[in-house]
């Protein structure tokens, strides 16, 4: 009898550690499948989630914030192989901008603002390096865990996995505390 209740708090137990990262993260927690970035006044968009259709990749669009839609922006084609797809608009002047990527079957990667700032002032010298560009898409140390961007199911199941370790520890640790109970 002490033993099915206590297999029923135990269960019930993991089962909530294991839905409160899901409910927590609710709709706000949606991805965008792509990452966007500004050096200067260029702006870039990666994306890994188009497919190439006749030649083409799809299409990004940066977006002012008096542009209502994806064809009143300044549209560049997406270029690059199956892994990585990118665009970069050059000479963007300083503001809030919002960045589309629209892929070839039609569907949306997705969208992000992001901000262009104003260039220094030139009473600053501007340090330059010619031995070799800059990375586009950032460093990738370690195991490659930044190499990748992962969904929101991906990280809603890792992030209930955690709970429930977190769960389970706590509940080993009271157990082992109280070694006159079973």
């Amino acid at each position: 009898m002490d033993n099915s209740r206590l297999l029923l708090r135990s269960g019930l137990t993991l089962a909530a550690a294991a839905a409160l990262p899901a409910a927590l993260a609710g709709p706000s927690a949606a991805v965008s499948g792509i990452s966007v970035s500004t050096t200067g006044s260029t702006v870039s968009v990666v994306t890994s989630a188009c497919t190439q259709i006749n030649g083409s990749w799809g299409t990004a669009a940066l977006l002012t914030s008096r542009q209502a839609n994806f064809a009143q922006g300044r549209q560049v084609a997406l270029s690059g192989t199956s892994v990585s797809q990118s665009a970069a608009w050059s000479s963007v002047s300083p503001g809030t901008y919002t960045v589309v990527v629209v892929c070839s079957s039609g569907s949306t990667a997705g969208s992000q603002s992001v901000i262009v700032s104003a260039p220094a002032s030139p009473a600053r010298p501007t340090i330059s390096s010619t031995s070799s560009p800059a990375p586009s898409r950032g460093v990738m140390g370690g195991l490659g865990g930044a190499a990748r961007d992962y969904g929101p199911l991906t990280m809603g199941v890792g992030g209930a996995l955690v709970g429930a370790g977190i769960v389970a520890t706590a509940w080993v640790l009271r157990r082992r505390s109280k070694p006159y109970r079973l």
